[in-house]
């Protein structure tokens, strides 16, 4: 594995070079994209650096112990510090997600269970917009349908990261494995028997696209204006502000309804099309592998499940890894770490295995 860090090594310092080039500094996307691939590269830099240094200094040391006993003793400690350096450069190498430094378009949609799984898609939406505000995340609701009862139909938000972040800390790093149907067991508060129910609500996790990733053709777009509309079919605006976009050679649909502004909503909708054709092309390209997104079902099916939200039993279990906990409460207040790591631990032994483990 390590025979790829000398093109690593120098495609960091070609993109460094590139930063500094006017030509890519006046072009902002070209400037955007080299500067997150420099980002991306520089821990693996680091990496290797600290483990050629904590080897240099262990093949020293050995030379040295045969006439002095006190570099013998500093041995032990230095083929710890170099296994360690070693361990971590190997876990830097592994092939990742190319998707991994972006921001995400999260997309929560009520399934089975009417009304109570409008709520329940209420609880997601709250749960990951408190996740994202624990890692210091931006969030903002694209767009949004809301149900009788306060819940919602079709929720949309982007999410994105401040600053550059590190390896596996950006939005789609963690957030990638939530794509799926999510299950909730509990008493609606529609029913008045008192008797649990089961409802289920789908989440879709797409890696955010700029233009320069995703080239939409105007002519291959048919857009559709109509007044907004909220719970229960009341009108909330007097004009056709609402948008709706159809990707005509995919079937691709889009909609928004979210701002009061015809232009804003055109803008947010294309936002979300971008992400989607993204994602589309990166399934077609990966088919051979791509399990992490096939495992974000095209249907809200309560057979099809990845994760059980258990309110009696105060339970969350994780179908995918076995992950199980009894803090469902503090997991819906956000604190969804321990489960996402699980699923990111299972992903990394899955890369790992798939390139030989070494």
């Amino acid at each position: 594995m390590f025979e790829s860090v000398d093109a690593l090594l120098a495609e960091h310092a070609e993109c460094e070079q590139a930063m500094a080039d006017p030509a890519v500094i006046a072009d902002q996307a070209r400037l955007r994209e080299v500067g997150r691939r420099y980002a991306a590269l520089g821990p693996v830099v680091a990496a290797y650096h600290a483990w050629h240094a904590a080897h240099d200094d262990l093949g020293a040391a050995r030379e040295l112990a045969a006439e002095d006993a006190a570099f013998a003793e500093e041995v032990p400690a230095l083929e710890e510090a170099e296994q360690a350096a070693h361990e971590r450069l190997r876990r830097l190498l592994i092939p990742r997600d190319p998707d991994d430094d972006r921001d995400v378009i999260l997309e929560i949609k009520a399934g089975e269970g009417g009304e109570e799984s409008a709520l329940f898609a209420g609880d997601l939406l709250r749960m990951y917009l408190r996740y994202a505000e624990k890692r210091g995340w931006r969030t903002e609701v694209i767009d949004a349908t809301e149900s009788d009862l306060g819940g919602y139909k079709d929720v949309q938000v982007a999410v994105k990261a401040k600053g550059t972040p590190g390896p596996d800390e950006a939005p789609w790093a963690r957030l990638k494995f939530e794509g799926g149907v999510h299950r909730v067991q509990r008493v609606p508060v529609t029913e008045s028997q008192g008797r649990i129910h089961t409802s289920a609500a789908g989440v879709w996790v797409m890696p955010e696209a700029e233009e320069i990733d995703v080239h939409v053709d105007p002519n291959d777009l048919r857009i559709d204006v109509y007044r907004s509309s909220g719970p229960g079919g009341q009108s909330v605006n007097t004009t056709d502000s609402a948008v709706r976009i159809t990707h005509l050679p995919t079937g691709t649909v889009v909609s928004c309804q979210n701002e009061k502004s015809q232009l804003q909503n055109k803008e947010s909708a294309m936002r979300v099309l971008r992400a989607r054709l993204h994602q589309i092309a990166q399934e077609q390209a990966d088919a051979a592998a791509s399990d992490a997104r096939k495992s974000q079902v095209r249907t809200v099916d309560r057979s099809e499940r990845i994760r059980t939200y258990n309110f009696p039993e105060n339970r969350i279990s994780d179908h995918r890894t076995g992950y199980k906990a009894y803090n469902l409460d503090i997991f819906l207040g956000g604190e969804m770490d321990p489960a996402i790591e699980s699923l990111m631990s299972a992903d990394e032994a899955a890369r790992l295995a798939a390139v030989g483990g070494n």
